[in-house]
């Protein structure tokens, strides 16, 4: 179920990581280049200012020594031997001045070696650091490169325009002038369309014990509605199946009485479930139908009756009136929408007359085994606002699987 859309979806997320991987890149050695640059600039600078310092001392004349006497020359050496005298008698050593001059030297060289081996292991740390938390900065011009693909691959697999904006503004808002580690890229992308996706998507409710926590004197009354060919009289069949194997008595309403056989369809299911089905004549009201089947519920203690409506066209503005009438004599307790997953974008335009008209309670997709794309899966949960009960993944009576938001999610390879 939905490969197509999830290679799709795979391919983008690896493609917009090296995107901005690629102009990160980009940016960085335009800041190295730059940084070298001026630190040749500043070598040239001071290599000249050197160079005239040495002109500029070779220029100056040697000061004369200045002569000294004899009597001098005496004064200062009984001065220096009183002074090495005091020296003695304090028990200090006197050191040649070759032999200070060396320890003087010794120093200056360690002293440059350990600053040199500071600067090594400080220039080696940083290196390993930039490597390590390097960070990416998405702008809104990297957003735009890379979501433009996305859009694309979103409307090929039947996403609605609207819903395509509505991720767009997400991943903005996640994504746009954020520093993001390099080596957590890819998780953030798929971590923000994720999000996005879940919160489009609604958890249902479980039909099942909503139908046994009702009213014990009242049947709960279920209403399907649906254009023809949709896999509508099918799929109630299925939700009848269910009900009975969880011990929850129910019975059919054959209200869809403009198509030819469409009674005759519905009588078959129920005979193969041993379910019986609340009938009247072709061209009959639907509404007197729905009416009678609710009643019969009530008298005979059935808990849930579900109704079957005519396969109506959404731009037929008769059966959508008619449709109107079923929901307001009758108040169902649910009324649930039923598409094809594989319909396309038409499927948005139904949903949308069907919620105007009647105000959908939920939505069930049938085919969604067939389904490769996925986008109107996604598009139906934002268009209704309203959860999808259940999933049509194959012909047999078992063949409905209840909706789950993380399995979706999975479907995508975004889990």
């Amino acid at each position: 179920m939905f490969n197509f859309l999830k290679e799709k979806l795979k391919s983008w997320i690896k493609t917009s990581e090296e995107k901005l991987e690629t102009s990160k890149s980009k940016d960085f050695d335009s800041a190295q280049k730059s940084k070298i640059s001026d630190k040749k600039e500043e070598v040239v600078k001071t290599s000249i200012k050197k160079e005239k310092k040495t002109k500029i001392k070779k220029q100056k004349p040697e000061k004369q020594k200045k002569k000294r006497t004899e009597e001098e020359k005496k004064e200062e050496r009984e001065i220096s031997g009183k002074v090495i005298e005091d020296i003695r008698q304090e028990g200090l050593e006197i050191k040649p001045v070759e032999e200070k001059i060396k320890e003087k030297l010794e120093e200056e060289r360690l002293k440059e070696g350990g600053e040199e081996e500071k600067e090594k292991k400080g220039f080696f740390a940083k290196i390993k650091e930039k490597f390590t938390i390097s960070t990416i900065s998405v702008t809104e011009d990297d957003f735009e490169e890379i979501f433009t693909r996305l859009e694309l691959i979103l409307l090929e697999n039947n996403t609605a325009l609207e819903v395509v904006e509505k991720i767009r503004q997400d991943l903005k808002e996640k994504l746009v002038n954020r520093e993001i580690k390099e080596n957590e890229l890819e998780k953030e992308i798929i971590e923000s369309l994720k999000t996005s996706i879940e919160n489009i998507l609604i958890e249902p409710e479980n039909i099942i014990e909503k139908i046994r926590k009702s009213k014990t004197n009242e049947p709960f009354v279920m209403a399907f509605f649906g254009i023809n060919g949709s896999g509508k009289t099918t799929t109630i069949a299925k939700l009848a199946y269910l009900l009975k194997k969880n011990n929850i008595s129910c019975i059919l309403a054959a209200c869809d009485t403009f198509r030819a056989a469409a009674i005759d369809q519905l009588e078959k299911h129920g005979d193969k479930l041993g379910i019986k089905v609340i009938k009247s004549k072709y061209g009959a009201d639907p509404t007197s139908v729905a009416f009678d089947a609710v009643k019969h519920a009530k008298a005979h203690g059935i808990k849930a009756v579900l109704i079957d409506t005519a396969g109506r066209m959404h731009t037929k503005e008769n059966l959508v009136r008619e449709m109107e009438k079923i929901v307001k004599v009758i108040k169902p307790n649910l009324k649930i929408f039923i598409a094809e997953s594989i319909t396309g974008n038409d499927l948005i335009e139904q949903a949308k007359t069907f919620n105007e008209a009647i105000c959908l309670d939920g939505a069930i997709l049938s085919k969604a085994d067939v389904d490769e794309k996925g986008g109107s899966t996604i598009s139906l949960s934002y268009i209704i606002n309203k959860p999808i009960f259940f999933l049509g993944t194959g012909q047999n009576y078992d063949d409905l699987e209840v909706f789950n938001k993380k399995k979706i999610i999975k479907s995508l390879g975004l889990d």
